[in-house]
């Protein structure tokens, strides 16, 4: 039946939102844990300033990495499933 494919085909466009959704929930609660951690680090002791950002920064790119992670086994699960 047609009407099958388009089912499995519905389905997996909802998988890959869903494995994007929420694979980016955690990484954004994440980032404003980091940001506002960074931000009171800063205020009360603005002299290393320079260095907390460099290692918020790090953190930021490595938290960020989890939301790629939850896109591409999302791709996996819309293309290869």
């Amino acid at each position: 039946m047609a009407l099958e494919g388009n089912i499995v085909d519905a389905a997996k466009a909802i998988s890959l939102g869903l494995a994007t959704g929420f694979g980016a929930i955690g990484p954004g609660v994440g980032v404003g844990y980091l940001m506002g951690k960074t931000i009171e680090s800063v205020a009360r002791q603005p002299e290393l300033r320079s260095d907390l950002m460099g290692i918020m920064f790090l953190g930021l790119a490595l938290t960020e990495a989890i939301t790629f992670y939850a896109l591409l086994m999302g791709f996996v699960a819309f293309f290869l499933a």
